[in-house]
């Protein structure tokens, strides 16, 4: 099956949900609630309207506007048009203002758009020009007359292609230059299929989702989920989540949202959140994912205890695993049992690249969170990099999936899709280890820092200094970097508003030195500085190269350290 017939059945009522399910579009504290089959209607006037102007089976769309009704009206009419969406990133910061629409300029032209579909508050900043394809106002597709827009003009229902392209989503270029990840119907569907049965989702269920839509979690993992199902969806936009946290806890205590999803930043928030809250019910979730990022055991741990004064079960936690090369849902835990962890010795992780058992308050001891068996469809190995051989419970390796929901490659990108996939495994770049078929994520591959003979995971670094007084978390990067005689060293970026930067630079030092046993390098940068994806991840490599170019200067943290710039604080 294609999405565009998922979707038709889905407003008729003839999927999971039934034909009253509603999509509510919630603007700060506003609302606005539509059943899926009116929305279908609006998206049926807009797909003809596409259709007029040109766009036919196969072509590409892109698409740009903040989270509002009619984006997702665009998005839905895009597909039944035959035609494939390229969601474009919103600036994350007004200050990128120039870069934002540099990007999204050559991002529609890498995309070969045939047409650009945007909001019309964005049609100032980003201007047609020689070479661009034709620009339409959600508005110039849509008549502002409710009473026109359930009229299908002149739509017409091309064949379904399930081969067809549904989703070019460019990667968030967390360690590298964005990708364009092509989605095929057929792999978009089989994925789909695949969370909802390894969620439990049904028809009393409600998602409530603040992510982007240009992230793979957001319009492939919820609103995907909901559209094509007719599961109740409450969708509000990520600036009125940043701008007011609470909200998101607020949303599912209003419409009664029994599952979310978010990285483990947003969870950070909510709790800090939750502990000056009143009047909330979140007594009605049954999921609450917690994905995009590295899970922290102890982040989504003080969620569910702030979130559990309020009516939140354990039970709900749902750490899991995907990325947008598998659609999206790639291993999930069983539902209703909760986070479980794996506490390890640390030390034998980075020196022997195995996950040996650790004893609570063990010198050492790291916790990582189990993230599930493959969904139905996948199948994962974890292979030696330096063997090539398969690796058994808790030897660590790089994560290959292989099955139903693969990309098809990397749009006109032959040599990275050749690395990508090899013999028709997906060579994820992560390194991994099961325990009796779960899977536990250590890092990521170019990430790690080697030290004396140590796999140091930047994360262990970034979580401990992010922990700190007077340090913006969620905003700390560590990289690598080679000293004297090609011997690694690890500097740390991070945000701060603290008058005393000698104490705090003396703190993170100490810090590293005695949690994590290597000397660092310390960078001490206002906030907004730390290089982030368009969905809020962190750009290691970026922050890497700016550093690398005299972007980013430092306080020596080692006297025995080579660095190459004189050392100040930015």
């Amino acid at each position: 099956m294609t999405l565009h017939s998922r979707i038709e059945a889905a407003a008729r009522g003839l999927r999971i949900g039934g034909p009253d399910a509603t999509v509510t579009f919630v603007n700060g504290d506003d609302h606005d609630t539509v059943t899926w089959a009116d929305l279908h209607g609006e998206a049926r006037c807009m797909a003809a309207a596409l259709q007029s102007r040109g766009v036919l089976p196969g072509d590409h769309v892109g698409i740009l506007g903040p989270t509002t009704r009619a984006l997702v009206t665009a998005i839905q009419a895009t597909w039944l048009c035959g035609a494939a969406v390229v969601m474009l990133p919103l600036p994350m910061r007004m200050g990128s203002l120039d870069r934002f629409i540099d990007q999204t300029r050559e991002r529609i032209r890498q995309a070969d758009s045939k047409l650009l579909l945007l909001d019309g508050q964005f049609a100032e900043f980003v201007q047609w020009t020689e070479g661009d394809p034709p620009f339409v106002q959600f508005d110039e597709a849509l008549p502002a007359d409710p009473a026109l827009r359930m009229g299908e003009g002149s739509f017409h229902r091309y064949p379904d292609d399930p081969d067809a392209l549904a989703v070019l989503q460019f990667t968030s270029g967390s360690t590298s230059e964005p990708k364009g990840v092509m989605l095929t119907h057929r792999a978009m569907c089989a994925n789909l299929d695949a969370a909802v049965q390894a969620g439990g989702l049904d028809a009393d269920d409600v998602i409530v989702s603040w992510l982007p839509l240009y992230h793979d979690m957001g319009l492939v993992g919820l609103l995907g989920i909901a559209m094509t199902t007719a599961i109740g969806l409450v969708q509000g936009a990520p600036q009125d989540f940043l701008a007011k946290p609470i909200r998101w806890m607020r949303w599912i205590t209003d419409f009664g949202g029994t599952c979310t999803a978010g990285p483990n930043f947003a969870y950070v928030l909510a709790a800090r959140a939750l502990r000056r809250a009143e009047g909330i019910d979140l007594s009605k979730l049954t999921l609450v994912l917690s994905g995009a990022e590295p899970v922290d055991p102890d982040s989504f741990r003080a969620f569910a205890f702030e979130a559990g004064r309020f009516g939140m079960p354990d039970t709900a936690l749902f750490p899991a695993f995907g990325m947008a090369e598998l659609c999206i849902a790639g291993t999930f835990p069983t539902p209703g049992v909760g986070m479980t962890t794996d506490l390890i010795d640390g030390r034998v992780l980075e020196q022997e690249h195995f996950a040996a058992s650790a004893k609570p308050g063990a010198a050492n001891a790291r916790e990582l969170a189990f993230l599930g068996k493959p969904v139905p469809g996948l199948n994962i190995r974890i292979i030696d990099r330096t063997t090539g051989k398969h690796c058994r419970d808790r030897e660590v390796g790089e994560l290959q999936i292989t099955g139903t929901s693969l990309t098809s490659g990397y749009y006109k990108n032959p040599e990275a899709t050749a690395e990508l996939i090899v013999d028709g495994w997906l060579h994820t770049g992560d390194l991994a280890y099961t325990v009796d078929g779960q899977m536990v994520i250590c890092g990521r591959i170019k990430d790690v820092i080697i030290i004396g003979g140590r796999n140091i995971y930047p994360q262990d670094i970034e979580k401990v200094v992010g922990e700190l007084a007077d340090v913006r978390t969620g905003n700390v990067i560590a990289f690598g970097q080679e000293g004297r005689a090609g011997k690694q060293f690890a500097v740390v970026v991070a945000e701060t508003r603290a008058d005393d930067l000698d104490r705090l630079e003396a703190t993170i030092r100490t810090t590293v030195m005695a949690e994590v046993g290597v000397p660092a390098t310390v960078v001490l940068v206002p906030p907004t500085t730390i290089p982030k994806t368009s969905s809020g991840k962190l750009q290691r490599s970026a922050c890497r190269l700016a550093y690398e170019a005299g972007d980013y200067t430092a306080v020596d943290a080692d006297a025995t350290i080579d660095l190459s710039s004189t050392s100040q604080r930015v």
